[in-house]
Order: structure tokens, then C-alpha cells, then sequence
């Protein structure tokens, strides 16, 4: 009667198996949120970034132009 003691090394590895699933099934689920968390600074980053340049750009052009000579003349 080898057959109950395999039977029940079947159901205790099925359900060794399943909470490996249901841990698995939990990571996947944080590391999307944390994906999605992420993605969403990531945005923000780029965001503030380019508000960042147009500020910079915009104070650019508010700068004179340098002639050739008013460019040399911090050096003298």
C-alpha cells in the first residue's frame, strides 16, 4: 500500500506550491505598485525638468547679446 503515502506527498507538495503561488501572487503586486509609484515621480521629474529649461530659456533670452568685444572684456 505505497499509494496513501504518495497521495500525500502530491498534496503536500500542492500545497507547498500554492503558498509559493500566493507569495509570488503578493511580490508581483508590490513591485507593480512600486512600478507604478515610479513611473508616476518619473513624470513628475520630466515634468519639472521642462519647466525648468523653458524658465532657463526664457531667461536666456532675456540676456543682451555679447558683441565680440564685451565677451573678451572680463578677461583684461
Amino acid at each position: 500500500m505505497s499509494n496513501p503515502p504518495q497521495i500525500d506527498q502530491v498534496a503536500e507538495r500542492v500545497e507547498r506550491l500554492l503558498v509559493r503561488y500566493e507569495e509570488l501572487q503578493r511580490t508581483n503586486t508590490l513591485l507593480s505598485e512600486q512600478v507604478h509609484a515610479l513611473s508616476q515621480e518619473r513624470d513628475s521629474l520630466k515634468s519639472r525638468l521642462s519647466a525648468a529649461r523653458a524658465r532657463v530659456d526664457a531667461l536666456l533670452q532675456r540676456l543682451p547679446e555679447a558683441t565680440p568685444n564685451q565677451a573678451h572684456k572680463g578677461t583684461e
